[in-house]
Parts: C-alpha cells; structure tokens; sequence
C-alpha cells in the first residue's frame, strides 16, 4: 500500500498532503508529510510551536523567516523546540516536513542544545550529507520513495549517534502523557536524581529545561482543543490554568497569537490529515511508584537505565 494523500486547503491554498501507509516501517518517535500545491499568489504561514524538533526539505520557493533575528533560510532548515516566531511562505508547494522527537533529535541530529530555540540550516548539523540527502529526495519524485529515503537515513543516524540518559527519556514520556502536568522535583525523585541534576542533563540533551518543556507540552495540548472548536475558559479550566488569563498569556509567550487567533491558525488546519493526535482532555491517571523503584533488580539496586530507543515511541 502506498502513501495516503488528501486534498486540503490551507490559507486558501489547495494543497495535497501524503503521509506514509498505515503499517509501513517508521523510525518510533518520527512521524513525516509531503506537501505539494501550488498557490495563486504567495502564501504566509505563522508557525505553532510543538513539542518536536521539526525538519523542513524543502524542493520549491519556501522561506521560513525567523522574526527573532530577522533571517530568512531556504532548501533545508531544521526548527527547534521553542523558536520564537518563525514564519514560512511561499507559492510554489514540495516540501517534506519531519518531526522528530527530541530523543530521536539527540541522536540523529547531533545537536547543540541551543537548537532548542532556534532555526538553523540542515547543512550545520549534517555538513555535506544535507546536500545529497536532499537531492536525492528530489530525484526520487514520489512521496513513497521520499518517505523510504529519509526513513532509512534517519534510522541509520540513529543507530549511529548517542543516546540520551534512559531517565531523561523517563521525564520526557512523563511530560508528553501528562501533558506537562507533572512537577519537576517528581520527576527528579522518580528517576533517582537531585532536581539540578535533572535540569542540568535534561536541558543538555533535550534542548529546553524541564519546566520549559512541560509547559511547551501542555501549550500544545492546549492550542489543539482551543482549534477543535472548545472554548479558552474550558480549556484553562481542564488543563490546570489558574484561569482563562493565565491560558491567555502561556499562549501569547509560546505563539505571539492570542487565544482567538491560535484557534483560528491556519498552520493547525491539517494536523488532523497529516499529524493525527488524541486531544481529548487528560484522565487523572493513578499514583505511580519511582522510576528507581520499578527498576530494581533481585539485589534491591536499580536496574541500568533502558535504552530510549527500545522505550518505544514516546513522541511521533
């Protein structure tokens, strides 16, 4: 089975969106559309942040804008974390979009943590590779090739780079399911560690610091349900705002859009098509025992840290 495609319409713009084929071997914490249209005039988009590290190859006329320095990049741009207000626009549309998870970034990235909050060319983390990679997906043509090329060259990097710490990828899992409702210094005494320690190691491997990435997940969440149609008093109220005010300005610090204006965001009109997500409110879940706990062996000693890339996929 081949690629799913769909139709959608994005800034007024027809744009066909593929996906890979339900089944279809993928890298855990990878998920990847191909973008093709072409518009009537120049499109502009704002970008929402989200809580993967996203890369941009691009075979058209796009540019992503990073308001913050003012730089404009085209071809292959990788964009952290927690950019500030980036931009992309453009009129001519083929273009391949990955979301990597940052344990998957760690890795096949082999990036500076200060990636976390910027935008960079693909060419400063791969060198040469980026060139050739990419030509080689332009040469390819379908998005069934495209999506097989990259697969394979993001799970040999991979298997090539290094991992995080098994409980840095503990605290992120545990911020992604509970939508960054959980506290720093619960997450530092369930993997075994002092609260600097977690920070210091998780803002190093991760790109952000744990609150900053809880809050990021959370904003996520967030801006999802306010596009779903439900409104910011109701989201605040179920995702842990102490009030509607205090959602308003979460989103304006991640964003740079009011509450109105992240509903309204082009950029989410085809997550349903090419990002498909659960968005139903969080279920409080039961109270868990330590990391360290669970991990003990027959001598009462913790357990090595398990390998991320045998934890599954914690982020897509």
């Amino acid at each position: 089975m081949g690629p799913v495609e769909q139709r959608v319409r994005i800034a007024g713009a027809l744009v066909g969106v593929a996906v890979p084929a339900p089944g279809s071997g993928r890298v855990a914490g990878v998920s990847m559309a191909g973008f093709r249209g072409r518009a009537d005039g120049p499109v502009e988009l704002r970008m929402v942040p989200y809580p993967a590290l996203t890369v941009f190859v691009d075979f058209g006329d796009a540019l992503l804008v990073d308001d913050a320095s003012g730089v404009g990049r085209r071809g292959s741009v990788v964009v952290g974390l927690a950019p500030g207000r980036v931009r992309g626009s453009g009129r001519d549309i083929d273009l391949l979009q990955v979301r990597l998870s940052p344990l998957v970034a760690h890795a096949v990235l082999d990036a500076h943590p200060d990636v976390g909050a910027a935008v960079v060319a693909l060419a400063d983390l791969w060198g040469r590779d980026a060139a050739r990679i990419r030509e080689r997906l332009r040469a390819a043509g379908s998005w069934e090739d495209r999506f097989a090329i990259m697969t394979a060259t993001l799970a040999r990097r991979r298997e090539a780079g290094r991992a995080v710490d098994g409980e840095v990828a503990h605290a992120w899992a545990r911020l992604v399911r509970s939508r960054g409702r959980v506290r720093v210094e619960r997450l530092a005494a369930e993997v075994g560690w002092s609260r600097k320690r977690l920070w210091s190691r998780f803002r190093s491997q991760v790109g952000l610091t744990p609150k900053r990435a809880a809050t990021l997940v959370r904003f996520d969440h967030v801006a999802h349900r306010l596009a779903a149609g439900h409104s910011a008093a109701l989201v605040a109220a179920e995702s842990g705002f102490a009030d509607q005010s205090h959602l308003s300005r979460d989103v304006m610090a991640f964003a740079g859009m009011t509450a109105g204006a992240v509903a309204a965001a082009p950029w989410l009109t085809v997550d349903d098509v090419a990002w498909p997500r659960d968005i139903s409110p969080i279920r409080r879940a039961a109270p868990r025992r330590s990391w360290a706990h669970e991990r003990q062996g027959p001598t009462g000693h913790p357990h090595p840290p398990r390998h991320p890339r045998l934890a599954g996929d914690v982020r897509g």
